[in-house]
């Protein structure tokens, strides 16, 4: 084709079904007469089960069965990959519960009224038991041990060999202990299952209908808990409401929906209100960092040394494990950073269980990173354009392999900052800033920076298929799940290119396990550059295929075909055009089918890269903070679809905005969430996000044949440490050097107003020398993870 799609700012097929209201999730979904599940969870943290009376609720009208753990009898298990192996969390509890919002009962009715009605009269009675909240309480030698395979609480950790070399030959140490604190993933729709027993099919057992992030890998990991084939389950995710990481793997709540419809042999439904989903759908983030930089007094990085807390939760939930791998390959950031040393324990609480959330990692590395770059501008007299500047990598030293033991693939990072602070008109603002200072105003601006680089498409490769129909029209099939990010349009865009079919006349197929036979799902912001390099080589094998049927039959040779819209012609003879039905019926003639599948593995990850500028005003009088402009610089490599990456980039920025600002999950020292609804939890509504202006650079990949590096989570890992920065650039002058996250009012007011300013270090636990050393098998469980 003379004129390529790749680029062009094609509107997205996908959103016209949404807008009319013809998307189905899985509470739309039809079945025959379903039953309603719901749960009793546990009120306390920490308790031993004494008594579970549930006599009385199984009186109630429409209840069909009210199960415990002993009545289902199902094992323990991990809900995605495990943390530590031997810790395993039951279903339902039955001993004992270890978070509030723990499944106790299973109740199941005609209606979800009647099964409310029933779990009223539920009656469980506990022997409370000292709970474990916070990090540094859970690590300290005072604390209860909550499960003998984890001493100290510490479900697995390890330490660099040579830490204590780090920063040697340093003129100054900065220091800072940061809090990232844990948030609630939020996604519009919350975690729902359908439930479907196949009475009269021997092979397949049930269909499920399930909001997932990755319907094959739920087929799987089912499967193997319930002590069935994979073929058995016929998962489908149909229109999915978000998942950012908290909807991987599969809860404990699925596999009891799953056990419930098996024994009725009825379907059976369950879709979690809002307030069970903060407290029962994985949460993210919660890390405490002890971090420590090395410079020289003009400016230069010398070393990194970090000790690292993350909160895995009750059960050591899989996102505790991020401060282990993804945190630790990211902790170098974009600057060339002679020594780096890091350790690291993921620790059990009583509190929900932790997941991944957009950037799983990433965003927690970046965070501490450009805090402490700040934090020693601030303490060296170094503008923080300048010191940054000072310390990139260079481009020319690409392939760069870092001192966390990955190889970064492509990067200009110094071009992304210079775009940033162009577009954003840094010495203008800096002058507004001063102005602002010099006439006294109670209003102040902050203006904060960040740099960042990001892993994605980690660890696994994807699947897809291309296939020509015969009626002309194209039909992709690919083992990714989209619930938002655009696939359908830029897989269609890359079939469109390929062979010449119209957009219009391309049809994607998705998230069925039983019409796509395997695939990996979305995660890691892997979906283009694993699923699109799929669909394209795939794309590019049916051309071969029809070049080599028309070769034959118009007696030209195959270089002297192309493909032209909505077909193949002879080069320069028009006449020659040939629609693909035409092409169709000749390969069929020939009995060829014009379809082509393809498993794609990447040569390695991609590290997406970019630079943001938040400018926020603080009000001295009250502390609140308004962000006015957010500008980001994202990097993504070769882009298909400009469209698709803005929304990705704005969708980014506001929940990293979010986090700095608004965002916490907060617990009682008794283990009682506060923040189980959105009048207590904070997130901001569309009035109270700034403009967010987005740029691009394009540093392509060689890894994939797009060229194309990830852009779903890059734009959540820079904002947030900007937003912080310019918090704290507001306050500078009056000696404040940190604000911990979410800057709310309070927390900003009483930095103002408090004249003793807390530590920026306080000394971390003493579990970090008893470590073991890491390993290379330690690398490998914590780094190939694609989430």
């Amino acid at each position: 084709m003379t004129t390529s799609i790749i680029g062009t700012r094609v509107q997205r097929v996908e959103d016209p079904e949404l807008l009319v209201g013809g998307a189905r999730y899985v509470d739309n979904i039809d079945a025959t007469d379903p039953l309603h599940l719901l749960f009793f969870r546990s009120t306390l943290a920490r308790a031993n089960i004494a008594s579970i009376d549930i006599e009385n609720a199984l009186q109630h009208d429409g209840v069909v069965a009210i199960y415990t753990a002993s009545d289902l009898d199902l094992p323990a298990h991990h809900s995605f990959f495990p943390l530590n192996e031997e810790i395993r969390r039951p279903p339902l509890a039955k001993t004992q519960v270890n978070f509030v919002g723990e499944p106790i009962v299973a109740v199941v009715a005609t209606t979800k009224e009647a099964a409310l009605d029933a779990m009223e009269s539920i009656e469980v009675s506990y022997e409370a038991l000292e709970p474990v909240i916070g990090l540094e309480r859970a690590v300290s030698e005072a604390a209860p041990q909550l499960d003998h395979r984890a001493p100290r609480n510490v479900a697995r950790g390890y330490r660099d060999e040579g830490f204590e070399h780090a920063l040697d030959g340093a003129d100054v140490v900065v220091r800072a202990r940061i809090v990232n604190q844990r948030v609630a993933v939020c996604s519009m729709e919350g975690n729902a299952i359908l439930v479907d027993p196949l009475i009269n099919d021997p092979d397949l057992l049930v269909n499920i209908w399930v909001s997932t992030q990755m319907p094959h890998q739920f087929a799987s990991i089912a499967a193997s808990i319930l002590g069935l084939k994979d073929s058995q389950l016929r998962v489908v995710a149909p229109h999915v409401g978000g998942g950012f990481g908290g909807k991987a793997g599969v809860t404990a709540e699925h596999i009891v929906a799953i056990a419930c419809a098996m024994r009725l042999r009825r379907p059976v439904k369950w879709v979690e209100s809002r307030s069970e989903n903060m407290v029962a759908m994985p949460h993210g983030r919660d890390q405490l960092q002890y971090v420590e930089m090395g410079l020289t007094r003009n400016g230069k990085i010398t070393g990194l040394r970090c000790r690292m807390l993350g909160d895995a939760g009750a059960y050591g939930g899989f996102g505790g494990g991020l401060v282990l791998g993804s945190t630790r390959t990211m902790s170098q950031g974009v600057y060339d950073i002679p020594k780096v040393a890091y350790s690291a324990a993921a620790v059990i609480t009583n509190t929900t269980p932790v997941g991944a959330f957009r950037g799983a990692g990433r965003p927690e590395a970046a965070a501490f990173l450009e805090r402490l770059i700040d934090i020693a501008a601030q303490e060296l007299g170094i503008d923080p354009i300048a010191i940054r500047k000072n310390n990139f990598i260079e481009p020319g030293s690409f392939p760069f392999a870092t001192k966390t033991g990955v190889v970064y693939d492509t990067g200009d990072y110094e071009r992304a900052f210079d775009t940033l602070l162009s577009h954003a008109g840094y010495e203008e603002l800096r002058k507004e800033q001063q102005r602002r200072i010099d006439q006294g105003s109670s209003k102040l601006l902050g203006i904060g920076v960040s740099t960042y680089v990001e892993i994605t498409a980690a660890g696994s490769g994807e699947f897809a298929d291309v296939e020509i129909k015969k009626d002309g029209r194209a039909q992709i099939k690919v083992g990714t799940s989209s619930h938002g990010q655009g696939h359908a349009t830029a897989f269609a865009m890359l079939v469109s290119q390929e062979l010449g079919v119209a957009i219009s006349d391309i049809d994607f197929v998705q998230s069925d396990t039983a019409l796509v036979p395997r695939g990996n799902g979305t995660g890691g912001s892997r979906s283009l550059q694993l699923g699109g390099s799929a669909v394209a080589k795939a794309a590019s094998e049916v051309k071969t295929l029809a070049f080599q049927v028309l070769s034959r039959r118009l007696e030209v040779a195959e270089e002297d075909l192309t493909v032209v819209a909505s077909g193949v012609e002879v080069k320069g003879v028009p006449s020659s055009r040939l629609n693909w039905r035409e092409i169709y019926r000749l390969a069929d003639e020939e009995g060829v089918d014009l379809k082509s599948e393809f498993d794609f593995t990447s040569a390695g990850p991609t590290f997406p890269f970019g630079a943001h500028l938040s400018v926020v005003e603080v009000d001295l009088e009250t502390g609140r903070v308004t962000p006015l402009k957010h500008f980001c610089v994202d990097d993504c490599g070769t882009v298909i679809n400009p469209l698709l990456v803005e929304g990705q980039q704005h969708g980014g920025a506001a929940q990293g905005i979010a986090q700095a600002l608004y965002e916490h999950f907060q617990y009682q020292s008794d283990g009682t969430p506060l923040t189980t609804n959105f009048s207590d939890y904070a997130i901001p509504a569309a009035s109270e996000l700034p403009n967010i202006a987005t740029y691009r650079t394009e540093t392509p990949s060689p890894n994939n044949p797009l060229g194309a590096k990830g852009i779903g989570e890059s734009a959540t890992v820079g904002a947030t440490p900007a937003v912080q920065n310019a918090v704290v650039n507001a306050l500078s002058h009056l000696g404040i050097r940190h604000i911990e996250m979410p800057c709310t009012p309070e927390r900003v007011w009483r930095a103002i107003n408090d004249a003793n300013h807390p530590p920026l270090w306080v000394d971390p636990p003493n579990i970090f020398s008893d470590l073991p050393i890491r390993t290379s098998q330690e690398a490998e469980d914590t780094e190939e993870v694609d989430i």
